[in-house]
């Protein structure tokens, strides 16, 4: 029975593979696996139910998508565990890495390119040099490949990225004290806009919510969710309402002492809290309207079913006859439905004579 590894490479790079020995191989074990028209070589980053379940998640690697069966296995496998000659040779591949990345950059600036050579990432067999870039506008490169591929007498594959995935794949500590989030454990990087940031009041400084990439932290998202939610039981700022001191405006929310601040039209301001914003203005927020409906009692529910059920079973006819000692002391009725009909063709006719009335009567006096 084959297992599922999850294999890391230099640059944060992750994938999936299979393992067809009875044990699985032990977490950061080196390996080599089966890539593309060769070999590579990774560290085991995650083995059993961790890595079934960062399977099923999709972010990243080639293993079955989410739609495909739990129990299809990826394409390739992991071939073995890694020697000591092998990580000898694993060890060179980083300056190798640094020297190619150093040479493109190098034939790029030689050939005008607007384009910036990010990282370098030699396969393990040296069959595959992989160069990652980033750019602000579609690159026409294919002059590059040829002249790279006489250079390093190689398969050349050039990868643009955006500038999120730069500061993953570079990696580094951020201003909280920790190694980036999209380097470390977070498996997509969605995008961050300015309004996340007003949500949670934030200074609007881009020096102060940006990260080392230059765009917004991935980390604004974390919370942002809780922000409004939290905000949806406070009462808009800005909104004028009336109090026990007459009318005052809203000015700030603090949703994590629940306090509202008010202020007066002469300018006095005061810090309420929201219970007793409540029971001054009355406010109730559509979170505890949502929660305070009442369910009607069980009885009232029968009581209205039957009554369904009775003017049901009059209109069909099914409800039983009057005896003829009650129809003969009833008597005779008047028969009410023409009458009805008579009146309610009487008022179309005054309608309908009114409106005629308005269009061809002539002009007013005066006109």
């Amino acid at each position: 029975m084959s297992h599922l590894i999850e294999v890391a490479f230099p640059g944060n790079r992750k994938e999936f593979f299979s393992w067809d020995e009875p044990e699985p191989p032990p977490v950061k074990a080196a390996v080599i696996v089966d890539a593309d028209r060769g070999e590579d070589f990774g560290y085991v980053h995650a083995v059993g139910e961790l890595a079934e379940k960062r399977n099923r998640g999709c972010a990243h690697g080639c293993g079955p998508s989410s739609v495909a069966s739990e129990s299809a296995a990826p394409a390739r496998r992991a071939l073995r565990i890694a020697s000591d000659a092998d990580l000898r040779q694993a060890g060179s591949m980083k300056q190798l890495s640094a020297d190619a990345r150093r040479q493109a950059a190098e034939k790029v600036k030689g050939a005008g390119l607007q384009m910036k050579i990010s990282d370098a990432e030699w396969q393990w067999d040296r069959r595959k040099l992989t160069l990652y870039f980033t750019a602000e506008k579609r690159v026409d490169f294919r002059n590059l490949v040829r002249d790279l591929a006489a250079l390093f007498k190689t398969r050349i594959e050039l990868k643009q990225i955006g500038v999120r995935d730069e500061a993953k794949r570079l990696d580094g500590i951020g201003r909280c004290g920790r190694q980036y989030c999209s380097a470390s454990w977070l498996p997509e990087l969605r995008p961050v806009n300015l309004g996340v940031a007003k949500d949670q009041r934030l200074s609007l400084n881009p020096s102060q919510i940006s990260g080392a990439c230059g765009r917004l932290m991935c980390c604004l998202r974390y919370e942002h969710e809780m922000y409004v939610t939290a905000r949806k039981r406070f009462p808009k700022e800005g909104r004028v309402v009336t109090t026990s001191k007459g009318e005052e405006k809203v000015m700030a929310n603090d949703i994590f002492q629940e306090r509202v601040t008010l202020r007066a039209v002469e300018g006095e301001q005061r810090v309420l809290s929201l219970a007793e914003f409540s029971r001054e203005t009355g406010f109730v927020s559509p979170s505890t309207i949502s929660t305070a409906v009442e369910l009607p009692d069980a009885t009232e529910v029968a009581d209205d079913l039957a009554l369904v059920e009775e003017l049901i079973a009059e209109e069909s006819g099914e409800v039983e006859s009057a005896s003829p000692e009650e129809e003969l002391g009833s008597g005779p009725q008047p028969p009410s439905a023409p009458a009805d009909d008579s009146a309610q063709t009487a008022a179309r006719r005054r309608r309908r004579g009114r409106r005629g009335g308005r269009k061809n009567r002539g002009p007013k006096q005066g006109d």
